[in-house]
């Protein structure tokens, strides 16, 4: 369960810190039989190429400046620039907020719906969260979201090395509590 080579994050910088707990959740999670769904990320990614091709093109369009400007006007106002840019932060302001991972249910199970596995460590706080919840809530098989905040003193040595055991038993708690919810009322 645990890796050999000890992690390690500098203690003081909260970026550092919340990114080792956002992967090593991740890992826990997917060890315990959820396959991560990339559609999302895929997404994003189709978007953000289009939006760099439209950028491009308007770079090294073969007229210089005083003659481009329509073109660039186009390319920027006009065009899908604009409006690629608008729906890749709508995807992310709405869809992906907080979260570090998103997966597909179980293989084999009776759910039938991944999680949305999510994080926050708010700037000049040691508290950090992290949340659990369907990838449908409006699904019959979705549980209510669950929640675990403690400082991350209580997962860190003094030399900034993960305690990866004490953390793993916290993530897996977290886990197996959100599989022993009670379902949502019809």
């Amino acid at each position: 369960m645990v890796s050999k080579s000890p992690k390690k994050a500098n203690l003081l910088d909260l970026h550092s810190i919340k990114n080792l707990l956002d992967e090593s959740a991740s890992e826990i999670v997917k060890s315990r039989g959820y396959v991560e769904d990339v559609r999302l990320s895929n997404v994003r990614l189709f978007l953000g190429t289009i939006i760099i091709i439209i950028a491009l093109f308007a770079q090294f369009y073969k007229k210089k400046f005083p003659e481009n400007r329509d073109f660039l006007i186009g390319c920027i106002v006009l065009y899908p620039y604009v409006v690629f840019n608008a729906l890749l932060q709508l995807i992310i302001f709405t869809k992906e907020k907080n979260a570090i991972l998103f997966t597909y249910p179980p293989a084999g199970s009776y759910v039938g719906t991944g999680l949305i596995v999510s994080s926050k460590l708010p700037r000049f706080s040691d508290m950090y969260t992290l949340t659990i919840a369907s990838a449908d809530p409006k699904s019959i098989s979705a549980n209510e979201p669950v929640h675990l905040t403690k400082s991350v003193t209580q997962w860190f040595t003094k030399d900034g090395v993960l305690v990866e055991g004490l953390f793993w038993k916290d993530v897996e708690a977290l886990i197996d509590q959100y599989a022993k919810e009670p379902k949502k009322g019809k």
